[in-house]
């Protein structure tokens, strides 16, 4: 570690890969050491544009490297979990894109082998580390209840090879549920539809039962026309907006609500009164940041300070085992479905 900066190896440098390449030549905690893709084009593209970093297509050349502490895997995601215990093995940090893998049984696999050689596993849920989610978050903390959410997700395509629409997109909205929520959800119904007559779903609807009776609805599609990227959170004092696509107002808060007041007085209309808030538009300040290097500036700190990840690979199986009901859901025509808990946190408690 020159420096005290930390040597990253960035492996898959497609679409997604290169904004990563990007992002560790810009933060001055890391030093971007090497780049591993498979495809001689993308190579010959980075060699140009950053001339220092080591360029290779076989991934022992990134293991068996002493320089590089950390990794960012951005391969296909049926790849993800061995490309990521391989690292791990090899006594380096990962950073792996969503979803973690493809199964929970390999997710969990993953989180036990980076605690047991005391790495930072992290999972991208990007938008986790966007400083307009984080601001919704607060709203929710302050708030006295949370009735429900709901988020669409559309646009016409990319339509994806390796994966449906629901474990490409809805991912996004069910990590963010959770972390709005600080919990996972109990239970799942969902429906899905090959539209375009794909051999993967490419529109799902999805709905989720979380405690205290908050729930929540997902809508995501490849096939729609109108690109969405919103998630609304309906509480009893107030309904909190996030629009990605609204560059000015990313958030609005609409101080209008509606709960039930118990009363002692005989009501014909029933035994609660209604108190019915009506407020101002709020159009909150948002601080100016790229979540994916905010997101990268967290992986760094956690390696450096050995904190959790935010979207540690718990959180990462959290989302697959919502992701693996879903699909049980859609296989059944939208019987609801209980989500698998997660023991690790039952095993701690007992250790």
């Amino acid at each position: 570690m020159p420096g005290g900066q930390l040597g990253v190896a960035v492996i898959g440098c497609g679409y997604w890969g290169k904004n990563y390449v990007r992002v560790f030549t810009e933060l001055p905690q890391a030093r971007l050491v090497a780049v591993c893709d498979q495809q001689p084009n993308c190579l010959q593209e980075l060699a140009k544009r950053y001339p220092g970093v080591h360029l290779c297509s076989q991934l022992d050349e990134i293991l068996n490297r002493d320089d590089i502490d950390a990794v960012v895997v951005c391969t296909n995601p049926h790849s993800h979990y061995s490309v990521a215990r391989a690292c791990l093995s090899a006594g380096k940090h990962a950073l792996v894109e969503k979803p973690l893998t493809t199964s929970v049984a390999e997710a969990d696999e993953l989180s036990d082998l980076a605690q047991e050689r005391s790495a930072t596993l992290m999972v991208g849920h990007t938008f986790i580390y966007n400083a307009a989610i984080r601001k919704v978050k607060e709203y929710v903390e302050e708030t006295e209840r949370v009735y429900y959410l709901y988020s669409r997700r559309t646009n016409l395509g990319p339509i994806r090879n390796d994966v449906n629409a629901l474990w490409d997109l809805a991912t996004h909205d069910i990590a963010i549920f959770n972390y709005l929520l600080g919990g996972v959800p109990n239970w799942v119904n969902a429906v899905g539809a090959k539209v375009l007559r794909n051999c993967r779903e490419d529109v799902g609807f999805v709905t989720l039962g979380y405690d205290r009776g908050v729930v929540g609805h997902i809508h995501v599609s490849w096939a729609d026309p109108n690109k969405t990227r919103e998630t609304v959170v309906v509480c009893s004092d107030k309904r909190i907006v996030f629009n990605d696509l609204n560059s000015v107002e990313q958030v609005r808060v609409f101080e209008k609500g509606v709960k039930s007041v118990e009363s002692g007085e005989p009501l014909s209309y029933g035994e609660y009164r209604l108190h019915v808030r009506d407020g101002n538009i709020l159009s909150p300040r948002i601080e100016i940041t790229e979540p994916l290097k905010e997101q990268c500036r967290h992986f760094l700190h956690c390696i450096a300070s050995g904190e959790r990840p935010v979207t540690d690979g718990w959180a990462g199986g959290d989302v697959l085992r919502v992701l693996e009901a879903i699909d049980r859901s859609i296989q059944t025509t939208g019987s609801q479905m209980e989500v698998a808990r997660n023991g690790h946190y039952a095993r701690q408690q007992v250790a």
